[in-house]
C-alpha cells in the first residue's frame, strides 16, 4: 500500500474584510449614540457649631436664611429671630413644591438683595434627588423675558446641615 504524502503546504489567508466592514459601521455609530456623563460640581459650606460676630453693623441687619427640608413640606426660618417666614406644603401630586419655594425665595432676595447664603436643613432619610433639586430652587430661579428664559441668582452660597427633628411627627426624626 502506497501512502500519500503531503509535498507541499497550502498558505492560508485570513479574509478580515467583514470583519473591517463591520468596525467601519460599528464605531461611528457607537460614538454617534453614546451618552456622554455630564458632571457639575457645586461648592457647599458646612455650618460651624460656633458663629464668629459680624465686623460689620450691617451684617447684623441681614437674616440668615434656613431651608428645612421635611417629608411634607419645606419650611423657610430665619436663624437669629427662630421665626418661621413660610411653610410650603407638598403639592396635590405628593412632591415637594419647588417653585412654590422659588417664589418665596424670591420675594425675600427682592427686600436683601445683598444676601447670597442660604443653609438646607435636611431629614437623615431625605432622598438625594429630593435635596439636589432643592438645591438648584434656592440657587436661581428662572424668569421669563420677551418669550426667553433668563436664569436669574437667588441664593448661590449654600450650606448644609441636618434638621431639627420634626415637631409635626412628635418630635421622631
Amino acid at each position: 500500500m502506497r501512502s500519500r504524502k503531503r509535498t507541499g503546504h497550502e498558505d492560508v489567508e485570513l479574509n478580515i474584510t467583514a470583519f473591517l466592514n463591520l468596525m467601519v459601521v460599528l464605531i461611528p455609530f457607537l460614538l454617534l449614540n453614546a451618552v456622554f456623563a455630564q458632571v457639575s460640581i457645586l461648592q457647599l459650606n458646612l455650618p460651624s457649631n460656633e458663629e464668629a460676630p459680624p465686623s460689620d453693623p450691617e451684617e447684623n441687619n441681614k437674616p440668615v436664611l434656613e431651608v428645612l427640608i421635611y417629608q411634607d413640606r419645606y419650611e423657610i426660618g430665619e436663624r437669629k429671630s427662630g421665626k418661621i417666614v413660610a411653610i410650603v406644603p407638598v403639592a396635590e401630586d405628593g412632591k415637594h413644591d419647588r417653585e412654590k419655594l422659588r417664589g418665596y425665595l424670591a420675594e425675600i432676595k427682592a427686600q436683601f438683595p445683598e444676601v447670597t447664603n442660604i443653609t438646607l436643613l435636611c431629614e437623615d432619610d431625605t432622598d438625594y434627588e429630593l435635596m439636589i433639586y432643592t438645591m438648584d430652587a434656592v440657587r436661581y430661579r428662572i424668569e421669563i423675558n420677551n418669550g426667553i428664559g433668563i436664569k436669574k441668582e437667588l441664593f448661590p452660597e449654600i450650606g448644609i446641615g441636618s434638621a431639627p427633628p420634626d415637631a409635626r411627627r412628635g418630635g421622631d426624626a
